[in-house]
């Protein structure tokens, strides 16, 4: 075995700690790597590698950084889903004995970053833990940078912790080996980006870790749900052994139900847009993004979290409906707290920065500055008549005292660095003033003494100057040396045009002059952490007061949005029945640049209906309005004034959406079958009290099938759920379903025909439609005329043979008219489309039938039905004169065969 150095040998040893991350092992003022830490880093970092002799035959590769920009290697390398172990010397080089002893400080991970380049000012960066307990799992999740703590525990399938897991998009994601790959395997592929970072856990703290008894009260821990402890435990376990510190400002454990929050499965929420849009995973043109008016950055990750989690108690809802409907009355009430609002800082992050010790003092004037502003807003929330704000700010507590703290001790310009002096205000501490007079008088005594050598020597050139070599030296140039008292002047340095000279007076000035500034450094860095230690000691009350500030600036938002786009107050249920008067896609609506957005009613009901089946052209509206119905159920249980002339929303518990074709094709998923999976979600997991909304059901696969599951699930829903849903289709022929289900009703999109020409009025009507004007839509897309032409053609091809197969279907039956078992549906090819005139091939339903309606209707009602049926979906405005004819004549001959 090769022999190392010392200094590798001490490296390999640290290393072996970390085998998992980058080192950075400080060298001076070099973060350096060597080995496959250099190689790989070289390769990511785009940065030259190097080798050098370790004491082995070969040589090692090495690379290295400047330790003062480390800072923006680290976060490239995060970025990238790597993690960096930071190793610094802990030992004064002057007192060691061999290599310098050098430690781990702290390990930056994806999911623990605090520096505010590498986070997004109004997203949170979440760690998440998550432990198997019994039949369900214990779920914790942490964002460090602001101290936030949330712990739950999700019952039943592994479904719900992929939902959970959506909303918090970690960026690491602890747990076992095993639990962690089915994770990867199951989330959504957009979520995929997350660390996995396998992590058992042996019921000790062995190694350093933090164990929860020791940092949380007992009342916190009896609060925490099954296998919360355990949870808690592996995450602080783990924070505490890669950030190397006591993590004060994780104090507040938010334990919470997720029933107390609307579920909402990732295909949902990205279908819907609430916070990334789907084409380019941007904020612009999501709901987030109409809604986001807030000032501070706590308020729009606050604004964030209240979107991806709506409430489900009612009580709750109708305090927040309150707030804002009473700042959106009161436009200078709201004025004035925006106002007061942009001065606040981030709370959150400035507080937790100030327990992590790495906050500098612009950071503390920062704080000052948003603590100045706290009376006002505590003012004109007492003051507003908002019954909700006032008890907001009753538990407001202005921190007056810290702020006072502040002011006495920290300059008002202060420089970023805490090590280089020149933050504390003259007259905190009598040591520093009378040092920083000692330091103002030596350096006056410089200035007289080089006045006194120019007019000692005659050299008007002469200066005298200062670097961290040499100290204090007396410079003249080459051409004036001859003038120089021999024997006065100890040479110093030689320069390529002068020489640097000191004198006895001048080293012993020199000595008094570099005390007093390390003294008065040394010492201004000592109060500093003092007053910093102090601050810390407050966490708890600078974090409630960062979250109740952020409330109010949601508040303010969601008011300010409300009155600018017309929105009005919902009015909440506990009853069955959803009501929207002239209801509009808020997001829809803000982008519009020309025309007007259509409103159009919705009503679910058991007397008017709970499900609605739309048939329509394509790019007529229908997947619009049905996002808007969600989107307005959703913001009104978030607290939001909603797009409509009135609303009068119940509590929905879930929302599923089934919009857009979505191929997995790594997953080995066609579009079909992640439409089918899908549907199963909803199947298993919607409640009466949820709503669903399904686009183009049923396509993907032949005609026939696609309409037998159509039918099959619409009946489920309608006979085992009985939930408030809106299915969109192509099938015409499932109109039918309105006459045998008992809550469904027929809707489609109004068009308006002149001539050649169609225009979609966006409105919806009641009725079913009776074409899908595909071909049309392919004209206005732009495809060649030659395609347009020869699709109508082979149209008018598909239906004259679609009326002969009708016929021969008619005939069929009338010569097996003696036989009493009716039968079954033909089989259709896929190559043959099913035709408008087919609709008496009923489709089997893939789920039970209620037996109340398994009566078979004689053979003559039967015939009358379909007859009725044909009738009603007939498109007679739209009819030539002959074909009308015909179309009579048909439906006579089967009523005489």
């Amino acid at each position: 075995m090769a022999k190392y150095t010392p200094m590798i040998e001490q490296y390999l040893a640290i290393k072996a700690e970390v085998q998992d991350a980058f080192l950075f092992f400080r060298l001076g003022d070099f973060y350096e790597m060597f080995f496959d830490d250099a190689v790989l880093a070289s390769r990511e970092l785009e940065i030259t590698l190097t080798g050098r002799d370790g004491g082995a035959e070969e040589r090692i590769p090495m690379c290295g950084v400047p330790y003062h920009s480390a800072e923006s290697y680290i976060a490239r390398l995060v970025e990238k889903g790597y993690k960096v172990a930071i190793c610094e010397q802990v030992e004064n080089p002057a007192e060691a004995k061999g290599p310098v002893r050098r430690e781990i400080v702290r390990i930056v991970t994806p999911g623990t970053v605090m520096d505010a380049r590498l986070l997004g000012e109004t997203s949170n960066n979440y760690i998440v833990a998550v432990v198997r307990s019994g039949e369900g799992y214990g779920f914790a999740a942490c964002d460090i940078s602001t101290g936030e703590l949330y712990v739950t525990r999700l019952e039943g399938s592994f479904e719900l912790l992929l939902d959970e897991l959506n909303v918090y998009s970690p960026s690491e994601v602890l747990g076992s080996a095993a639990l962690l790959e089915r994770i990867r395997s199951g989330a959504a592929a957009w979520m995929k980006s997350a660390v996995m970072t396998p992590r058992e856990r042996d019921g000790s703290s062995a190694g350093g870790g933090l164990s929860p008894e020791g940092h949380f009260s007992e009342a916190q821990l009896r609060s925490l749900p099954e296998g919360g402890r355990d949870t808690l435990a592996l995450l602080m376990e783990y924070l505490q052994e890669t950030q190397k510190r006591s993590l004060t400002h994780i104090k507040h454990i938010r334990v919470y139900e997720p029933s107390q929050y609307m579920v909402m499965d990732p295909f949902t929420r990205r279908n819907l847009e609430l916070v990334e849009t789907v084409r380019d995973r941007s904020k612009k043109g999501t709901l987030l993004w109409l809604l986001d008016k807030t000032v501070t950055a706590m308020g729009g990750r606050l604004l964030r979290r209240w979107i991806e989690k709506p409430l489900m108690n009612r009580t709750h809802i109708e305090e927040r409906l309150e707030a804002v409907d009473l700042l959106y009355r009161q436009l200078i009430v709201r004025d004035e707290l925006k106002q007061s609002l942009k001065e606040v800082y981030d709370l959150e992050r400035l507080t937790a920065r100030i327990a992590y010790g790495s906050a500098n003092a612009r950071d503390l004037v920062a704080l000052k500055a948003s603590l100045a502003q706290v009376p006002k807003l505590r003012q004109l929330c007492e003051t507003s008549g908002s019954a909700t704000l006032a008890a907001l700010a009753a538990r407001i507590d202005p921190c007056q005292d810290l702020m006072a703290s502040i002011e006495e001790a920290i300059v008002d310009d202060p420089p970023v660095s805490i090590r280089d002096g020149g933050m504390i205000r003259a007259g905190l501490n009598a040591r520093l003033d009378q040092l920083r007079e000692a330091s103002t008088n030596g350096k006056q005594w410089i200035a007289e003494l080089e006045k006194h050598e120019r007019e000692r020597t005659g050299i008007k050139s002469l200066k005298i100057g200062f670097n961290k070599v040499f100290g204090y030296y007396i410079e003249v140039t080459k051409s004036n040396l001859a003038s120089l008292e021999e024997g006065r002047y100890e040479r110093k340095q030689t320069l390529a045009g002068a020489e640097r000279f000191v004198t006895p007076e001048l080293k012993e000035k020199e000595a008094l002059i570099l005390e007093a500034q390390e003294g008065m450094v040394d010492l201004e860095y000592e109060l500093f952490i003092q007053l910093r230690d102090k601050l810390a000691a407050h966490i708890p009350r600078l974090q409630q007061l960062a979250e109740l500030i952020a409330t109010v600036d949601v508040y303010q938002s969601l008011a300010h949005v409300s009155s600018a786009n017309r929105f009005t107050k919902p009015e909440i249920s506990d009853e069955y029945e959803l009501l929207i008067e002239q209801g509009r896609h808020p997001v829809v609506e803000a982008v519009l640049e020309n025309g007007v957005f259509i409103a159009n009613e919705t009503r679910l009901s058991k007397e008017d209906g709970s499900i609605l089946l739309i048939t329509g052209p394509n790019m007529a509206g229908k997947s619009t309005y049905m996002r808007q119905v969600a989107m307005i159920v959703l913001m009104a249980q978030i607290g939001c004034f909603v797009p409509a002339k009135s609303a009068r929303i119940p509590i929905v518990d879930r929302i599923f959406t089934r919009i857009g074709a979505a191929d997995d094709l790594i997953g080995g998923q066609s579009t079909f079958m992640v439409e089918m999976m899908d549907i199963q979600v909803m199947t298993e997991k919607a409640t009466a009290k949820s709503l669903v909304i399904i686009d183009e059901l049923g396509r993907g696969t032949s005609t026939g099938e696609g309409m037998a599951i159509a039918q099959a699930v619409i009946e489920y829903l309608h006979d085992q759920i009985g939930c408030k849903t809106l299915v969109s289709t192509h099938f015409h022929e499932l109109a039918h379903l309105e006459e045998s289900l008992r809550e469904l009703r027929n809707y489609c999109m109004a068009v308006k025909e002149s001539g050649q020409q169609v225009t979609f009025l966006r409105k919806l009507i009641r009725g079913a439609a009776s074409t899908s004007y595909g071909i049309y839509c392919a004209q206005i897309a732009g495809l060649p005329s030659r395609i347009i032409d020869r699709s109508y053609e082979l149209l008018h091809a598909f239906e004259a043979r679609g009326e002969l197969l009708q016929g021969q279907l008619q005939a069929s039956a009338g010569e097996s008219g003696e036989r009493n078992e009716p039968k079954p549906p033909p089989q259709v090819k896929e190559s043959e489309p099913v035709q408008s005139g087919q609709q008496e091939v009923v489709q089997l339903s893939l789920f039970p039938i209620p037996e109340e309606k398994a009566d078979k209707p004689s053979r003559k009602e039967a015939k009358a039905d379909k007859v009725l049926e044909q009738l009603r979906s007939a498109d007679l405005v739209n009819m030539t004169p002959m074909a009308a004819m015909n179309f009579l004549y048909e439906l006579k001959k089967q009523l005489s065969s």
